[in-house]
Order: C-alpha cells, then sequence, then structure tokens
C-alpha cells in the first residue's frame, strides 16, 4: 500500500480523516512493486516451498556433530550442495546475465531476493564472494577467455574463491596497498603480505588487487599503479595462516607472496586499472551490505520465538521490551534508508551517501541484536555450541563475540563516520583531519 506523507499546520477537524482534511503537501511515496516484481517473488517462494524442506531433512541430520573439524567440513559441504541446487534452478545469481547463470534481475529484484530468502532462513551459499563480488567483476572486466574458464566453476561451487584487498598498511586506507606485482616475460612476481582475507584458506582463487606501479605512493599518486588479478593460491610462494578469531573460528587469513610467479593471463582489466575494478566490487559488497538489514529483522523474529520456548518471562520485562521495540524501529528505518538507496540507482543516481549510513546501521544493529539475544535467554543464551542446553546450537553465543567483526566489515566504523562527516554533512574542520 502506499505510503502518503502530509503536512500541515492547520488544526484538522476530528470528523475528518487527516489524509482528506490535510490534502497532499508532500508527493506520495509508493512502495509498491510492479507486476514483475511481484512474479518475480512469487516464483522464488515457490521454488523455496517446492525444494527447501527437501534439502534440510537431508543435509541436517547429524549436524550437532561436536568435532568443530568435521562439523565445519560438514558446513562447507551443506553449503556447496545449497549452491548448486540454487544453479540449477536459476536462483544462485540472480543479478548476473541470463547468458551466465543469471537472471537479469533489477536492483529491486535483487532486494526482493535478499528478503525472501531472509525469511526463509536460506542456508549460506558456498560461493558468497565469488556470486556477489568476484563473479560480476569477471562479468564486466574479463576477457572471453576469462568468463568462459572461471565463471562456471564461481556460479557451481566447483571450487571456492576469496577476495584478498587488505593489508596490515593498507586497510582502511586500501590505496595504500603495498604487495608489489612486477612484470617479468609472460608472469608478474608478486612480492608482500595481505591480511584479514575471508575464507583463504577454503579458497582455490581469489580476487586481489596489486601494486605493478612500485613508485607510486612516492609520487602522490597512489591510487595509479593499482591492478587486479585473479590469483591461484595454489601457486609456489604464496603462502596461507589462518587467524583464529575472538569466537574460537578461523575465518580470516594472512597471505604471504614470495617469488610467486602469476601468469600475466590471470590479470583482471588493464594494468593500472586495479582501482576502478576495486570500486565497483566494493560497490557490491556495501550494497549487498544494505540488503542484510532484511536478515537483520528475519534474527529478530527468531530471537522473540526462541525465547517465548526457552525463557517466557523475559518477554515481559520492560527493559527488555523497550529494546527489542528500538531494535525493531531501527531495521524499519535502515529498510526505509534501503529503499532510498534503491530509488536512487533505479533513477541513475549515485545511491551516495545512504550506503556508508546502511553500513553504520548494519554494524550496529548486528551487534546490538546479538547482545539482546544473549540477554534474552538467560545463562543459557551464553553457553557455546556443543552443550547439551546451549540455545539454538551456540548460535547466538557465538554471534555475540563474532559480530564485533561488523564494526570493520565494509569499511571500518571509524571511516565511513569521518568520510559521511566530511563529503556528506560537511562538517567544519574535517578536511584537515583528512
Amino acid at each position: 500500500m502506499p505510503l502518503v506523507i502530509h503536512s500541515s499546520s492547520t488544526k484538522p477537524d476530528t470528523n475528518v480523516s487527516l489524509r482528506a482534511h490535510l490534502g497532499a503537501m508532500v508527493a506520495p511515496v509508493d512502495f509498491a512493486y510492479t507486476k514483475e516484481d511481484e512474479e518475480f517473488r512469487h516464483e522464488l517462494s515457490s521454488w523455496l516451498d517446492d525444494n527447501l524442506p527437501a534439502f534440510l531433512a537431508k543435509h541436517d541430520a547429524g549436524i550437532d556433530d561436536d568435532d568443530r573439524q568435521m562439523a565445519g567440513e560438514r558446513s562447507q559441504e551443506r553449503r556447496r550442495a545449497w549452491q548448486r541446487l540454487l544453479a540449477e534452478g536459476g536462483w544462485a545469481a540472480v543479478h548476473w546475465p541470463a547468458e551466465w547463470g543469471g537472471r537479469d534481475a533489477t536492483p529491486t529484484q535483487r532486494l526482493i531476493y535478499t528478503e525472501v530468502m531472509a525469511h526463509y532462513r536460506t542456508p549460506g551459499m558456498f560461493n558468497a564472494n565469488g556470486i556477489w563480488q568476484i563473479g560480476p567483476m569477471i562479468i564486466r572486466w574479463g576477457s572471453d577467455e576469462q568468463k568462459r574458464r572461471w565463471i562456471p566453476s564461481i556460479l557451481h561451487a566447483e571450487e571456492h574463491w576469496c577476495q584478498g584487498f587488505s593489508e596490515p598498511d593498507a586497510g582502511n586506507d586500501l590505496a595504500n596497498l603495498r604487495t608489489t606485482a612486477i612484470r617479468d616475460g609472460d608472469d608478474y612476481v608478486v612480492n608482500g603480505q595481505k591480511i584479514w582475507i575471508s575464507t583463504a584458506h577454503l579458497a582455490k582463487w581469489g580476487l586481489f588487487l596489486l601494486r605493478t606501479d612500485p613508485t607510486a605512493i612516492a609520487r602522490g599518486a597512489k591510487h595509479e599503479g593499482i591492478t587486479a588479478f585473479i590469483v591461484d593460491l595454489e601457486t609456489p610462494g604464496i603462502e596461507r595462516r589462518p587467524i583464529r578469531d575472538i569466537a574460537g573460528e578461523e575465518m580470516f587469513n594472512e597471505v604471504f607472496f614470495t617469488d610467486a610467479r602469476i601468469p600475466a593471463t590471470s590479470r583482471l582489466g588493464e594494468e593500472g586499472q586495479g582501482w576502478i575494478v576495486a570500486m565497483g566490487t566494493l560497490g557490491h559488497e556495501r550494497v549487498g551490505i544494505a540488503g542484510q538489514v532484511s536478515i537483520l529483522a528475519a534474527d529478530l523474529d527468531a530471537m522473540i520465538q526462541t525465547a517465548r520456548s526457552v525463557n517466557p518471562a523475559v518477554l515481559d520485562e520492560p527493559e527488555i521490551r523497550e529494546r527489542v521495540a528500538r531494535v525493531y524501529t531501527q531495521i524499519q528505518l535502515a529498510k526505509l534508508l534501503g529503499y532510498r538507496a534503491l530509488s536512487k540507482v533505479l533513477k541513475g543516481e549515485k545511491n551516495w551517501p545512504e550506503v556508508p549510513f546502511a553500513k553504520l546501521q548494519w554494524s550496529y544493529l548486528s551487534q546490538s541484536l546479538a547482545e539482546l539475544a544473549v540477554d534474552m535467554f538467560g545463562p543459557l543464551g551464553a553457553l557455546a555450541r556443543g552443550g547439551p542446553d546451549a540455545v539454538d546450537r551456540g548460535r547466538w553465543a557465538r554471534l555475540y563475540s563474532f559480530q564485533r567483526y561488523s564494526t570493520i566489515a565494509g569499511g571500518s566504523t571509524e571511516v565511513q563516520k569521518n568520510i559521511i562527516a566530511d563529503r556528506a554533512i560537511q562538517l567544519p574542520g574535517m578536511a584537515r583531519l583528512g
């Protein structure tokens, strides 16, 4: 139903509807979907109704295995199987062109996709980085040979992919990256270090940014001389070291290059175009982050349902009720922020500064929800996976620690705030801080 916003200083007649009395002082804001969008939603929901229950019945048997290593391997195989099933139905990469297995989904349909998948609480995909970020960049920048070589592998979960941008001296300031790739005949020789590379220990391939012009930083042109490469992580001279995080898991990695030889045919785009490729990739990532609000809404619903089972009295506590209401309201406002960004995309405008604002909201709400869940479930909510009384297999206890990463993921909170203060709000003195 369209949402109509009105404004007036006239006191309304209580016997006449507010809308009729005030009149339209502001243009209507219509959130109605098109017929094509509703058909897209219905087709996806019907496919999930037909396929998801049987998949979960088959692949969730024995999921509570206490062996962490075995549980991790089973989880990855479950993700692989789910992505392959999605690909068979044409639902793994909806935003890709149809010729590469996608559905040419519009920005609105991509948002619908995220909302529906969150509502059904579907399993994660094996190649999330590859599907949402790397695949579109290969389709955009890759040669025909590169697309034929790598796109089917990403789509059908044949091999795992990661994304290698951050470095010890180039996290918040990506253009400061210093890992070099120097041309030597038909190869580039790579030396340096990357850090915080998600799932690199699982990956066969990765999209990496490397500096092909080592003089650029000294020349004061650090955005120049950066080139994108598809890297085979099993190449001699590449070492991956997992980093154990606060949740006791090893999702992030350091990656070291020591005279590793990367073929020039693995370069994505022309030499020196890496910054343009990176901005496109990060654009996909941050738009994706804005869409994660739908997942947070589903998480809140799940938390309330779980609380009714394990600790129903807590839902009568005034403080908890106030926190639930506040988070719910903030999620709805974050959704509206996402819709505003979407409306700009549909009009061909830059979705800025809505996307960095949405990223900040996602970081804050992710952590707020995790803290709220542990408080709602009482002592059982703090139990980790493996305990017989752990709530939801210890999921919320894990998120309590793990969601701290959202402060950094997709652009650190501190840097995002500085960018917004400088470029959006234009606070005085911010230029000196930059």
